[in-house]
């Protein structure tokens, strides 16, 4: 297994397929921690869902800002997590085929960020959600918001690319992106406001993001290069052993011939132009050689 996850991460354009592998891996990490936290272990489960959850009121966010990108690879529970993966997957894996995998990274990670700031300019400035997050703690995981930016940039970019669906047969994903949105912004009124809240700037941004691509301005360039500095930290890096050759020697091993002047070289070159190439002296034809080293 540890072979195959290597592989997953060494193979080219499989950005979507690593991305669930982290989501998965850190879903049953928490899920460990919360068994042995049972059986009168260190809560261990309950410090990482705190300190890695994004939280509603602004003065707590802003000593925890790490947890903008961190919620996104965070689960409620199995049906959470199998829902928002298994969406993620077919729009991810048709992205990746258009756009490649770096592209897709960036729009997974430019969803959590704007699906972040959504949430937290809701709970902070909109009264009636205001009033909830004074009176509760509140807090957000999941990756929801990452995986709409995804599903919408998807439609913006294909969005007469058809998918089958399971009881329904073939659908347009563009058909599939608005009814997410549309859903999204009714719950807003439910019981999970604050996510839906995130899934709107998440959907937005991926509109945003293909507009901007199209119109040649990559907004994701910047997490691109982030994520490969600190992947650069991580390479090996060869040790190269450098040495120097003194000039001395170099003189020494010189040929009489290798120096030629003009008057020789046109000498040389009136004789090629009389008697051919052939008619030159193995010194002539090294003088020549030389002679169109240095030009």
């Amino acid at each position: 297994m540890l072979d195959d996850f290597k592989n997953a991460f060494q193979r080219y354009n499989n950005g979507h397929i690593q991305l669930i592998i982290i989501n998965v891996v850190v879903f049953v990490a928490m899920g460990i921690f919360k068994v042995f936290s049972l059986f009168g272990a260190p809560d261990v489960y309950g410090f990482l869902y705190a300190w890695l959850s994004i939280p509603a009121r602004g003065s707590e966010f802003i000593t925890e800002p790490w947890t903008i990108i961190t919620y996104a690879f965070l689960h409620g529970g199995i049906f959470h997590i199998l829902s928002n993966l298994l969406i993620f997957y077919w729009f991810g894996r048709l992205f990746v085929e258009y756009l490649g995998s770096d592209k897709l990274i960036a729009v997974y990670f430019l969803g959590a960020i704007a699906g972040g700031i959504f949430y937290l300019l809701a709970f902070n400035t909109i009264p009636y959600f205001v009033a909830q997050s004074t009176a509760h703690q509140i807090t957000m995981v999941g990756a929801s918001a990452a995986v709409d930016a995804v599903v919408v940039a998807a439609a913006t970019l294909l969005p007469d690319y058809t998918f089958f669906l399971l009881f329904i047969g073939p659908v347009r994903i563009k058909y599939i992106a608005a009814v997410s949105v549309l859903i999204s912004f009714l719950a807003i009124a439910g019981d999970n406001a604050g996510g839906n809240i995130a899934h709107l700037g998440g959907a937005l941004i991926g509109f945003v993001y293909i507009k901007q691509l199209q119109a040649g301005s990559n907004w994701g360039a910047w997490i691109t290069a982030t994520l490969e500095w600190f992947k650069g930290l991580f390479k090996p890096r060869m040790k190269v052993k450098v040495s120097y050759r003194s000039e001395a020697p170099r003189k020494k091993t010189q040929s009489k011939s290798s120096s030629v002047s003009q008057e020789e070289l046109d000498a040389i070159l009136d004789k090629i132009s009389d008697g051919g190439y052939e008619s030159l002296s193995k010194e002539e034809k090294e003088k020549l050689f030389n002679a169109s080293k240095k030009n």
